[in-house]
């Protein structure tokens, strides 16, 4: 058997039945015994997690809905970091946790010893927007970094909406899907199905499919079927849509302030056709809809947009999960305990990121005292919890092989379809000269520049690396998009004595941004770099509306991404190894339409490598 097909049997078989977790890995691991578990087989007559229940306390059944946050990295026995992770296992009896960044096997170590320690199966979920490297990476503190020992880590959503093909889409939640579960992560929280319809949205933007609610629709549910087609929960996020604001939600309460007709033929539609597709989660939108709930409380805490809306109109049967409670746009004008009861009576049935987990377990059971809700609010939530972990197989086998993680995380054959798409996804909208691709010339001298902030070290890092394999001299330069008062004339001599000047950008979306505008005094730069007939070509890596900022760029290409798989992607596409097909699912105002996008072919033969065509509008 070929290395690749060998490759794919292990993952097939590590997802059989559903249920890609294994038996646990050897006593040598250091983790704790496991703690014995309720019968895996009860009467025909009561059902697992009824079973379960029986046995519950309210607080309890309380404790399962209560998601804390949890870094992937390897902690000590004794660490403080860890003892607090022991007592909300054993002591508060959480449900589950959501799971940050770490190494794939520190993630997998972690999660073991996590589940060897709760008395009841845990569930864990993971932000996996861009696939399961973007939690679980060697180089996980270097956004943009060449990962060593990572999962595989995707271009984000935007990319994909340039291709308009759906079968990536599906690939990559069959990706995401088996390389989450290898890791013991059984929920992704993806897709984004927020129709990103204003360009100043500064934490959508790039993570939509774009602006179409159809083409977000048959993307969205694509990514969908991938996951839950091989043993993972997706989720659908942020219902009932975050598109259309300019608030980001982590900083403040947004508002979408457009009427019912409106959502019904734009912003709900991805969400339909996820329902349609069997979606098995929904996130909520820490933002307010006036027009579906005129009290202007956001669609986390409003039973209107979640009961009335989400269940019953629209039939979702599935797990409906809180955005991460510790947002300013839930507490800022409720408070933690208040904002945890609202969104338990609107029909939240998991809280993630509390700000504290005992007293959010606390503020659940005080709920019922009080009379915000029912007992059985509590208890259908804590079953639809229970009855997930069943379908996932976690009564039966809860933790994962150690053993097995390099047979099915970040394999070549993995790598090689987020490759594929990136490159498929390189729009290039603007070329008036003829400047993409490249010359072939290796002689050619080239000024590459990257903006980024000042964490983001390795900004251009695999950009420039590409560049490097087909020209000799590429001169590097870095600006800090914090510094007040970059030496632009040094950077302005240099671009006097080169043959082609590349600008990349990667200010993007963020969950700390305001805003997605370029720095003024670097767009002035760009300027200046024009009118003394530099004719930069222009690499958006994150905000894809920025040529609004530059509107005299000669070149223009829209890359959708920083991660290292976008960045050799665009690389080779200005160096004219690979074709640009790729078209905007986005409108720049006033400046480029939704679909456009200029094709260029390869220079793929010696011969040939001199010709370059300006290539035909695609429709």
């Amino acid at each position: 058997m070929t290395r690749r097909a060998t490759t794919v049997a292990l993952a097939m078989s590590v997802l059989a039945a559903g249920a890609c977790a294994r038996a646990a890995g050897p006593a040598s691991e250091g983790t704790p015994a496991p703690r014995a578990e309720l019968p895996a087989t009860v009467p025909a007559a009561q059902s697992w997690e009824d079973s379960v229940l029986a046995t519950l306390s309210l607080r309890e059944r309380a404790a399962q809905l209560v998601w804390p946050f949890v870094l992937g990295d390897y902690a000590p026995d004794d660490a403080a970091a860890w003892q607090r992770l022991r007592a909300w296992v054993e002591t508060e009896k959480v449900g589950g946790f959501i799971i940050s960044v770490g190494s794939p096997t520190e993630i997998a170590v972690k999660l073991n010893a996590l589940q060897r320690m709760s008395g009841l199966p845990l569930m864990f979920g993971a932000d996996y927007e861009f696939g399961a490297g973007y939690r679980a990476r060697g180089g996980y503190f270097l956004p943009n970094a060449i990962d060593l020992g990572s999962a595989t880590i995707f271009a984000p959503q935007m990319a994909y909406g340039a291709t308009r093909d759906t079968a990536l889409a599906y690939a990559q939640g069959r990706i995401t899907a088996l390389e989450g579960r290898a890791l013991g992560v059984h929920m992704a929280f993806a897709p984004i199905l927020d129709v990103n319809n204003n360009p100043a949205n500064p934490v959508i933007s790039t993570r939509s499919y774009g602006e179409d609610p159809r083409l977000d629709a048959r993307l969205g549910a694509a990514f969908v079927r991938g996951v839950q087609d091989h043993g993972m929960i997706a989720t659908g996020k942020h219902f009932p849509g975050h598109g259309d604001t300019e608030t980001n939600s982590h900083l403040a309460l947004p508002s979408v302030n457009v009427s019912r007709a409106r959502l019904d033929s734009v912003e709900l539609v991805p969400f339909r056709a996820a329902v349609a597709a069997g979606v098995g989660a929904m996130m909520t939108f820490h933002g307010a809809m006036p027009a579906l709930d005129s009290t202007g409380v956001p669609g986390t805490l409003s039973e209107r947009v979640l009961t009335d809306l989400l269940r019953e109109e629209m039939g979702f049967q599935g797990l409906i999960v809180s955005d991460a409670m510790d947002m300013r746009g839930v507490l800022d004008r409720f408070g933690a305990a208040d904002a945890t009861k609202r969104a338990i009576a609107a029909g939240a049935d998991i809280l993630i990121q509390p700000l504290d987990v005992t007293q959010t377990i606390d503020a659940v059971v005080a709920g019922v005292s009080e009379g915000r809700y029912p007992e059985a609010r509590v208890t259908d939530a804590a079953r639809r919890i229970l009855a997930a972990k069943r379908k996932l197989g976690l009564h039966r086998h809860r933790t994962v092989s150690i053993d097995s993680i390099r047979a099915v995380v970040g394999v070549p054959g993995h790598v090689a379809v987020a490759r594929t798409a990136a490159e498929r996804s390189i729009t290039l909208v603007k070329d008036s000269l003829g400047l993409v691709p490249l010359k072939p010339d290796t002689a050619l001298r080239i000024l590459s520049i990257s903006l980024a902030r000042r964490a983001d070290l390795a900004a251009g890092t695999a950009f420039d690396a590409e560049l490097r394999t087909g020209y000799r001299r590429v001169r590097t330069e870095w600006v800090n998009a914090d510094d007040p008062a970059p030496n632009f004339a040094r950077l302005l001599a240099a671009a006097d004595s080169v043959d082609a000047v590349i600008v990349s950008s990667y200010m993007g979306h963020a969950f700390n941004a305001t805003s997605l505008a370029t720095p003024g005094a670097f767009s002035e730069f760009v300027r200046t770099l024009s009118r003394r007939g530099r004719r930069p070509i222009f690499v958006a890596f994150g905000n894809p509306y920025a040529l609004q900022h530059n509107p005299e760029l000669p070149a223009y290409l829209v890359a959708w991404g920083g991660f290292p798989v976008s960045q050799a992607a665009a690389a080779r596409a200005i160096a004219g190894r690979t074709a640009i097909a790729g078209r905007l699912p986005i409108t720049i105002p006033g400046l480029a339409a939704f679909g456009a996008g200029l094709s260029r072919d390869p220079l793929a033969k010696p011969a040939q490598l001199g010709r370059q065509g300006q290539g035909q509008q695609s429709p």
